[in-house]
Order: C-alpha cells, then structure tokens, then sequence
C-alpha cells in the first residue's frame, strides 16, 4: 500500500494547487496533465474504494471543460470555443475541441512562427485532445452514466474533421499537429509521429461503448477507417524518447486488450505494432537514459514509460487467454513473443519510480518547472498496476453538477 499511500499524498497536493480541493485555483488547467490526473483519481478510487477519487475525477472533466472548452480570459473572444451559446455549450462542452492551456495566447494570423514561442503558446494539440478522449470513456466506464462516452464521441468527431486532411487531392490523408483555438487555422502543419495511433486507438474505444445504431457508432466508424489507413502509411513505429516509447506501448497494449475483449475486430497491424516497441525498449534498456544525472532528466517522460509498461502485462495475459481473436497460429505467436520479450523489462517501472519518488530528486529545478505533470504522472504510474474492478459508481453524469 506504500505506492497507494504515496500516490494519493501526490494527488491531495495537486487538488489543492488547482481547485479541486478547497483553495487553490480552480482556473489552473492544462490538459495533457488533468487527463493523467482523472486517470490517476480514477485508479486511486479503483485501488481504496473511497468515493473522493471518483468525485475529484469527475470535479476534473467539469472544470476541463468549463475552462478549455471557453476563450481565454485574455482574448478579445468569449464564450465556448465551439461557437455554441451558454446553453447549448453546456449540454456539449467539447464540441468545439478544448484547448491546451498554455501560458500564451495563440499565434495571431500574420504572425511569424518561432519555434521557441510556438511551445507556450495555446491552441489544439491532436494528441492532448484524444488523450482526454481516452479519459473520457475511463470516466464513463467507471461511473457506468453514458453521457461521458457521449461527449468522447462529439470531441472525437469534431477533432477528426478539423486535424485530419489531405495534402493534396488524392493524397494520403495526414494529421496536423497543432490548430488554432478556433480549428480554423493550422498552427503546426507537421504530424506527431503517434498522433494517428492514438487517434484510432482512442476512437475504436470510445465506439465500442456505443450501440451500431446509434449516429455516433457511424461517423466515428468514419473516422477510424482513415486513422487506419494512415496507420498503415508509417514505414516504423521505433522510437528512443522514453514518453513516446510509453505512448506506443499503452496504445498496444488498449488495442490488444480490446481485441481479446471482442469489443473490436482483430488488426493485423498490432504485430507490427508490438514488434517496433519491443526494438525500442530493447534500446532504450540498453542505454544508459536512466544512469545520466538527475538534473538533466524529465520526470514525466520517463513516467510515461514506466506507465506504458504496466499497460504490457494485462495485454500479454489477454491476448494467451484469447488467441483464437488475433489471426493464425503464427500471427499470435509472433504477437505473443514480442509482448513476453517486452514484460523481461518491468522492472525498469520501479526503477524509475524509486528515482522520482526521492525527496531529493523532487527538490531539482527540473522537477519543481514541470511540478503538476510530473507528480501526476508519478502518481498514475505507482497505482496503474491492475487491480480488481468494483462495480461503476451510477449517477455521475456529465452536467448532473455544475462547476464554477
């Protein structure tokens, strides 16, 4: 329980710094990291039993999206990004996309780009909306009230429609990176290298919640034909950053486990998947990222490795328990080797875990400049191992309380 204890210490700072707690400021939003918070609240509720972890999960979606889902305080616009009046923006507060919360305004039309500014600088990020997509449909999973699906689902088709396009006509289909509050103007053409894995893996999520009749199961149905054949287009998956070697084992390893759970056809692309993260980890293992000084290291990339390999576990166990849903005999086995050769490494989680959680190494200048995400992402990582499952928690639903 020492990790729980640790991870729910975590976690009470980090409510009180940004309102989830009494004080704090409530305003102090940025996506990427309060998506890991409402996982990592969620685990925690998963782990204890106690209703606070399920109630600052969903206190964490109603704030997201009662902040990002609005202009910034500091722009000439107001009201909900999606255009949508109060009313309605409260009945679909991600229809409009949300927005990053970068400590800048957006770069204004006619501006030149500066790669240095582009990072402080708001809009959309593709990556940081599916990872909220993602939270989305674990928050609904968990309080079993449909509506959190829901808004997964008119987040994803909006996303898709205004990052996904074509170069050219006729041309393979590509993703921007990053677009402007409004999704009118792309503010960083280039495509993330997993912005169309998570993309699909996100959507085949959420659309497995949703009933084939339902309009929603059609238009996402759409969307992850596309994030598929731009799969498909990626020559390799092989990566030596420790945050995107996490992502590409914790996408895996969802398809995987949907796969065995039947929630989605089998995809051939998953061996080639597992096969490009098992030569990354074999490389990164064999490096010495971990043996470098502390204070020139970042907490949360690493993090997001030591998560992506707790994900490696229950995908291998589902995929031995469910062979007859991933193909012939040599495509699971191929599958299968690649994940058992990959489990050889977990011990690099308490590694890394054991690092960040040292006083001193939470004392450097590197820890205290990323301090949200890189408690958030210790926390989720020390309580992501699988535990049992109660029972969804019913009646927390999206808009069933307000928040300020």
């Amino acid at each position: 329980m020492q990790g729980t204890e640790a991870a729910e210490r975590l976690m009470e700072s980090f409510a009180e710094r940004t309102g989830l707690a009494d004080g704090g400021d409530p305003r102090r939003r940025y996506l990427w990291t309060d998506a890991c918070a409402l996982e990592a609240f969620l685990a925690l509720h998963r782990r204890t039993g106690l209703r606070i972890h399920l109630d600052r999960a969903v206190r964490t979606a109603e704030l997201v999206h009662q902040v990002l889902g609005r202009h910034r305080p500091d722009d000439g616009r107001t009201g909900w990004i999606s255009g949508l009046d109060e009313a309605a923006g409260l009945l679909r507060p991600t229809a409009g996309g949300l927005r990053i919360g970068k400590p800048l305004p957006e770069r204004a039309r006619g501006v030149p780009y500066d790669e240095r500014l582009e990072w402080d600088r708001d809009g959309q990020y593709f990556h940081y909306l599916t990872r909220w997509m993602h939270a989305l449909h674990a928050l609904g999973q968990a309080t079993g009230a449909p509506g959190w699906d829901s808004l997964a689902a008119d987040l994803a088709h909006g996303t898709c429609a205004a990052f996904v396009h074509e170069p050219f006509v006729g041309g393979t289909k590509r993703i921007h990176w990053k677009m402007s509050i409004d999704r009118i103007r792309p503010l960083v053409r280039s495509m993330g290298h997993l912005d169309p894995l998570d993309g699909f893996v996100a959507l085949a999520e959420i659309q497995s919640s949703l009933d084939a009749h339902e309009p929603a199961w059609s238009f996402l149905q759409v969307h992850v034909a596309d994030l598929r054949r731009i799969c498909w287009d990626i020559p390799a998956w092989t990566t030596v950053d420790p945050l995107s070697l996490g992502g590409l084992l914790s996408e895996t390893s969802r398809l995987a486990c949907l796969v065995a759970q039947g929630r989605h056809p089998n995809e051939p692309i998953l061996e080639r998947l597992a096969h490009d993260a098992r030569r990354s980890l074999d490389s990164f293992a064999g490096a010495d990222t971990l043996d470098r000084s502390i204070e020139t290291r970042l907490a949360f990339r690493e993090l997001g490795l030591a998560i992506g390999l707790q994900a490696v576990v229950p995908a291998h166990d589902a995929v031995q328990h469910h062979r007859d849903r991933f193909g012939d005999t040599w495509a699971v086995s191929a599958l299968l080797a690649h994940l058992e050769a990959m489990v050889r490494h977990t011990a690099l989680i308490a590694r890394i875990e054991e690092t960040w959680l040292d006083p001193d190494a939470q004392d450097t200048p590197a820890w205290q400049a990323h301090l949200d995400i890189n408690a958030v992402m210790l926390a989720l990582s020390l309580v992501s191992s699988v535990v049992p499952v109660p029972g969804p928690a019913a009646g927390i639903g999206p808009g069933l309380r307000s928040a300020p």
